[in-house]
Formats: structure tokens, sequence, C-alpha cells
């Protein structure tokens, strides 16, 4: 369930609520706050003090347009500064309408042009699995995006490389135009990913499919989001 009094969580609204200006986008940033929140406080091991270790884990925001979310998980856990939450899509600010990896503490990729964060997370999933035993990698994707080309060569090739560190969080909030055929786990589920659906506002389903052992076979966590209200 979700929990509003874990500690941190109930916090996020208000930091979201300090970075104003972006109404196109806020659906966006409400449709992930709980799946970030899960990712970061209970699965990956990453820190603002391991943050450039190798053996860290790593997170790819694909979704990227609207990181109201992001900014507000990332400031829960130490990476950003409350004070800077205001100065958002200023001139002169670091935190931008999308995220930039050179200017973020926390940030792996910078994103927002859609269909690029399931390829990079294929490509360091690889590099870090030819290292030794593989940190994990998870990238999260808007439904929408699923109409890029680019993601479905991924989609093929992840898991005919038995990608085991791999993770892709779909956030459907049914904002795709045309959707998929018998729905978005059907198209992973053809090419031999493990599919798990589960509601995206539900902290212990989450955390459920997203640490439930998948041996030799990248995982797509299809986490379905109605709107707040």
């Amino acid at each position: 369930m979700t929990t509003a009094t874990e500690p941190g969580y109930a916090e996020l609204p208000r930091l979201i609520s300090l970075m104003t200006g972006d109404d196109k986008h806020q659906a966006a940033a409400e449709s992930t706050v709980d799946v970030l929140w899960v990712l970061y406080d209970r699965v990956l091991d990453v820190t603002p003090e391991n943050f450039r270790e190798p053996g860290r884990d790593r997170f790819l925001l694909s979704k990227g347009h609207g990181p109201m979310a992001y900014y507000a998980v990332l400031t829960v856990k130490g990476f950003i500064d409350e004070a800077e939450l205001p100065t958002w899509s200023d001139a002169v600010s670091r935190l931008g309408r999308h995220p930039d990896r050179r200017r973020i503490p926390g940030v792996e990729i910078s994103s927002g042009s859609l269909g690029h964060g399931l390829p990079i997370a294929l490509g360091t999933a690889l590099g870090l699995r030819a290292r030794g035993p593989a940190a994990k990698v998870v990238t999260l994707i808007g439904d929408a995006e699923l109409d890029e080309g680019s993601n479905h060569e991924t989609i093929v090739v992840a898991a005919r490389s038995g990608l085991e560190n791999l993770t892709t969080v779909v956030v459907d909030n049914q904002s795709s135009t045309h959707g998929w055929p018998g729905g978005i786990a059907r198209r992973f589920d053809v090419e031999g990913w493990e599919t798990r659906t589960v509601s995206g506002r539900d902290h212990d389903a989450l955390y459920s499919a997203f640490t439930t052992p998948h041996p030799g076979r990248p995982l797509v966590v299809v986490a379905v989001v109605e709107p707040k209200g």
C-alpha cells in the first residue's frame, strides 16, 4: 500500500509545490512520484556518498520531461539542497525542465527527448555485466515512449542477451495514443522479458515487483497510475 507516514515520503508534495510554472508537465511528475520513492528508498543502492563508485546501482530517468518528482526525491535523499527547488527552470538554475547529468548530483543521464533511456540502460547493463558481478540498472519510461522505434529494438536485444541486471519501469498513465494489443506487458513478454503489472501507487506491490528474482531475464514492471484526485 501507499504509506504517507514513511519517513521522507510525506515531504514530497510540499517539495514538488516549490517548483512552479510548468502546469503542462505536472501530471508527469505526479504519475512518477511513488515509483521514484520506492526505488530510491527501498531498492537502489545509490546515495550521495557512493554515487561516483563503480559498483553503485544506476537509475536512468528516460521520462525526463516534468522532473519535479525526481528532484523532490533527490532532495529528500540528500543529493539536492531544498533551497534550490524554487529556482528550478530559472536561467541561472541547474535544475532545468529536463535533468542535466553534468549539473545535478545523482543524475545519470540528461533526458527529456523520448526514447533514449532504455537504449542507454541496455548499454550500461551490458558494460556492467562485462566487468563482473553486475549492479542493477533501472530505467523509467512513459507509456507513450513505446511509440519510439529505438525502444523496440532494445526490448528485443535485452531479452536475447539475458540481461538479468536490467529493469524497465513503464509508468502507464494512459497517455499513449494507440496503446498496445494485449497491453504493455505483452509487448515485453513476447520477447522473453519477465513481466509484472502493479499499481503505481502501491509501495509494497512495487517493492515486491522490483525485488522478486527473475533469473536469466530482464524485468519490466508496468506501474499503472490513475490520476490523483
